[in-house]
């Protein structure tokens, strides 16, 4: 009877050590299913943060795109109005060139006919 009694006691030992073991990697796959869990609660949170970034971008882009149109639009109607206005500069300047060449011709014309010299005579006192 002894060797049938040390055979269950390393049976009962050894049922012992196999529930370890299974209880062992019941753990681990419950550890290993929370930090699965947790790391998808993670990836979940920076795709929804993403998201957010995205459409925070994106209404960004069309503001300044919006901006960028109306400075655009409003210098190129400055832009025109200084043509213009150089236009009317330019306009002005060359009548009042034309009408300096016409005295300047005129006072020639008359000089011309005028062919006296001018004496200066100085006086002794």
């Amino acid at each position: 009877m002894e060797k049938k009694d040390r055979i269950e006691i390393l049976l009962e030992d050894m049922q012992s050590k196999f529930e370890l073991v299974l209880e062992g990697h019941d753990v681990l796959r419950s550890e290993i299913a929370r930090t699965a869990r947790q790391t998808q609660e993670r990836i979940d949170l920076v795709e929804e943060k993403i998201t957010v970034l995205n459409q925070k971008i994106d209404t960004v882009k069309s503001d300044l795109t919006s901006r960028i149109d109306q400075v655009e639009s409003n210098l190129s109607k400055r832009i025109d109005q200084v043509e213009a206005r150089i236009d009317q500069v330019e306009t002005g300047l060359s009548a009042k060139i034309d009408a300096v060449a016409a005295d300047l011709a005129a006072h020639r014309a008359d000089t011309e006919t005028h062919r006296t010299p001018y004496r200066v005579s100085e006086s002794s006192s």
